[in-house]
Parts: structure tokens; sequence; C-alpha cells
């Protein structure tokens, strides 16, 4: 029996990565990353997704990981593409609404003539690497902090605590975002990696946190001595990877 293929895509802020796997995770073509177009409306981003399809291998079902709270494939908020130009720029009411409720794995299963799986980009990126085992937690490091709990290999109900204030008025997403990083500079930034890990570890009692996104490779040799036994790093590829195994997740 022909191994099944899958086109995994990981929607970000500043870019979008995509992917053909089999089951094991192996690229069937090297990866297609465009830049996220702005402003970015539900229907651009689904043909986006569509041209860059495209580009790849014919593939027999497609997963999307898109930022924010995703429920059951529909878009309940999303934090970047409501924005004119991207994090951090001015949210457009017009595209606060379009988004609002909508139903992303339908539009991109019409679109694609697939079946399709849409889940926080936190989840698909756990997927790629969770062990079935406890309970797991995901942490993302990117523009800013993405966040997925898997129990026994099942994904728990999603929560957007990256923006629950961490200081003062300054949240989990601002605090160790990609913007306190490049201010900080990596050290002083991965001291507040430290912090926050240190910070939630009474809150979850995980039996393992990971840590990924493209600046989990930022932080540092000293900070990542600190972080204890029960964190691992993990490569960002899993974003894709985990657009492969993620069908195979026990059911929630």
């Amino acid at each position: 029996m022909a191994d099944i293929l899958t086109l995994a895509v990981d929607c970000g802020g500043g870019g979008i990565k995509a992917a053909v796997l089999d089951t094991s995770g192996t690229a069937h073509a090297t990866p297609v990353r465009v830049p996220t177009p702005y402003p970015l409306p539900p229907e651009l981003l689904v043909d986006t997704i569509a041209k860059i399809a495209t580009d790849l291998p014919a593939a027999a079902r497609v997963t999307v990981g898109l930022p924010g709270m995703i429920r059951s494939g529909v878009v309940v908020h999303t934090p970047h593409y409501i924005t004119r130009s991207g994090p951090r720029s001015r949210v457009l009411p017009p595209l606060l609404e379009a988004w609002r409720n909508f139903d992303m794995r339908a539009a991109v299963t019409q679109r694609l003539g697939l079946p399709a799986l849409v889940l926080n980009d936190a989840e698909v990126h756990g997927a790629g690497v969770v062990a079935a085992s406890g309970l797991e937690l995901v942490v993302t490091l990117g523009t800013g902090l993405g966040t997925a709990m898997f129990h026994g290999g099942r994904i728990a109900p999603h929560l957007e605590w990256s923006h629950a204030p961490v200081r003062r008025s300054l949240t989990y997403d601002q605090y160790i975002g990609e913007p306190e990083r490049r201010r900080l500079g990596d050290g002083l930034w991965s001291r507040r990696v430290v912090s926050v890990v240190d910070g939630l570890r009474p809150v979850f009692l995980w039996d393992r946190l990971y840590i990924g996104g493209g600046n989990a490779r930022c932080i540092t040799p000293s900070a990542l001595a600190r972080l204890g036994d029960d964190v691992v790093i993990v490569p960002n590829s899993a974003a894709l990877i985990g657009g492969a195994r993620a069908w195979d997740l026990p059911a929630s």
C-alpha cells in the first residue's frame, strides 16, 4: 500500500512554509517558503496555500497550522492576520471581522479538494515531537509565544495564555517575543526565557516541556544549562513534520 502524503503548511507572522511529507515525516521535495502577504484576508491566505501546493508534489490531505485560537478548524481569533502590515502593526476592523469565526478547514478543503486539518500552529509543532506519555507542554518562540498542551498524546483545549500579563503591562507574548529579543540581545532575552520556564513549571507540573520555534536556537548555552532535565529543545522542522503526524493523534 502506498504511503499517504500530507501537504503540511506552517503559517507564521513573517512567512508561510510548506512541505509534502509521508507518514514517517520524510519530505518528498524541498520545502517552500514565501513571505506572508499583508493585508491578509482569509481568502488570500487560502489562495496563497493553493499556489504553494502547485509547486510541490501532489498530496492526499493537507494540514494547516495557524497562530491564534482555532476550534474545530474555525478561527476564533488570530493575532497577526487582522493587521495592516503584520505583527505589531495597526489592527484593521474589516480584517478583524473577516477572520472572526472563519471556517478555515472548510475553505481549504473546498479550494484544494483535499481533506484538511486546521490547528493552532503550536499544536501542529507539538504533534511532531510529543511522546504521547504524560503531560507534555509545547512552547514555540518566534514572533510571539505559541503554546500547546498534550495529555497522553491528546491535544488539550487550547489556551491563549501567551496574552496573559507576566510583568506590569507586558504579556508573555511581548515579554519574550522577537521584538524583545532584538532589543535585549540573546543573553538577556535567554534569561527571560529561563524565568518564564521557572515560573510556569509549578503551574503545569509537566512531565516534559518542549521548546521550539525559530528562536529556540537563540537561547544561549548558559541558559540552556539552567532549564532542567525536563526541558527539551526541538528543531523548527517539527512544525512541518507535525503536519503529517497530526492525523494520527488520539481523538481529543
